[in-house]
């Protein structure tokens, strides 16, 4: 979707409460967690590159913006620490720095930055146990909810842990996934069920059935936000990743880029009408309305010059074996083409799919 960061309210894009649940014939147990946008102002607008920029927004707001999304949380959730598992170098870096730099002014949340990329690339899923040794403190404060049959609250969970990546959704969902493992682990060696030196990774059942669980929760986060299934996920159902899950990753990243670009901002357009962010009314003119150029329905067009343009090149390179007047030939549609491909880079932005009911902010 479009949305990326915090609005001047302190709410923020893709901010989701994911809460365990745990029950057995005497007790039932709970674990919560949440994930959202990092919440300072900043945007990453697409515009048909694979990776669009990121761009931090200054704003005098900025720090008010923050303090307003930590003091819900913890009239909510009690001590909330937040887990940044964006990249430390780069665009990623940079607006990861900013937020570091907003979260030193909270005193009532902490703050843990985890580079996901470096520590555990596409496979090393126990490196997990870096970042978990650094919040273990927290995690043992925060425990988790339990009731027993008669319904005797006997451990309620004090505070949260707020997880973000860029997206808010396959490192989120990892990292997620092991901290809720972390918790089943303590709950059931509190009724019996393990015992102190035993988890639940020793029984492969039962096991196999709580990786599947967070995978298709991630999986349903991830459809709603992004349209297609969580990257990842093999990571989370088998702990490795496989051949077939990385061939799966790839058709769902194509499949992101293309929604990305060419459907994100009408489905963003939906959301902002049905959940009355945008009003109608009679005396404002639909911003559909509209006989300014439309570059996007240019766009076909100039896929069809280039895909030309490159197989005519092609072509005439063939032919200039036996005929080298050919190479003019070729040398002009590939300058027609190049000069075509650079047109539609300069505006990228303007032929994507973007919202036109609401602005960014």
């Amino acid at each position: 979707m479009w949305r990326r960061g915090a609005n001047f309210e302190g709410d923020t894009a893709n901010f989701i409460e994911t809460e365990q649940l745990l029950e057995t014939e005497e007790f039932k147990f709970s674990f919560l967690q949440a994930r959202g946008s990092i919440p300072i102002l900043w945007e990453q607008i697409v515009d048909l590159s694979y990776k669009p920029h990121l761009r931090v927004i200054s704003h005098e707001e900025t720090p008010k913006i923050v303090e307003r999304h930590f003091h819900d949380l913890m009239q909510r959730y009690g001590e909330i620490v937040a887990l940044d598992l964006t990249d430390k170098h780069g665009e990623e870096g940079q607006l990861s720095a900013a937020y570091a730099a907003e979260m030193q002014k909270q005193q009532h949340a902490g703050y843990v930055a985890f580079d996901f990329h470096h520590y555990c690339g596409s496979s090393n899923f126990d490196n997990l146990k870096i970042l978990f040794d650094e919040i273990s403190e927290d995690f043992e404060k925060q425990r988790y909810f339990l009731i027993d049959r008669q319904g005797n609250v006997l451990e309620e969970q004090r505070g949260l842990f707020r997880a973000n990546c860029i997206d808010s959704l396959d490192r989120t969902n990892v990292t997620q996934c092991y901290l809720a493992q972390k918790s089943l682990n303590l709950q059931l060696q509190r009724i019996g069920v393990l015992t102190s030196s035993e988890c639940i990774s020793m029984f492969e059942e039962e096991y196999g059935k709580f990786r599947i669980l967070w995978a298709e929760q991630g999986d349903e986060i991830s459809l709603e936000y992004a349209g297609t299934h969580a990257l990842k996920g093999d990571l989370v159902r088998y702990g490795k990743q496989t051949i077939t899950g990385m061939i799966k990753d790839g058709l769902s990243a194509l499949s992101r880029y293309y929604l990305n670009n060419f459907h994100d901002g009408i489905r963003q357009d939906a959301l902002d009408l049905i959940s009355g962010h945008y009003s109608v009314s009679r005396n404002v003119p639909s911003p559909f309305q509209s006989n300014n150029f439309e570059p996007l329905t240019y766009l076909p067009v100039a896929s069809a010059l280039i895909i030309g343009g490159l197989t005519a090149t092609t072509f005439t390179l063939q032919q200039a074996g036996r005929n080298p007047n050919h190479y003019v030939s070729s040398v002009l549609c590939a300058g027609i083409t190049a000069g075509v491909m650079a047109i539609v880079k300069a505006n990228g932005r303007h032929l994507c799919s973007r919202p036109r009911l609401c602005g960014l902010l």
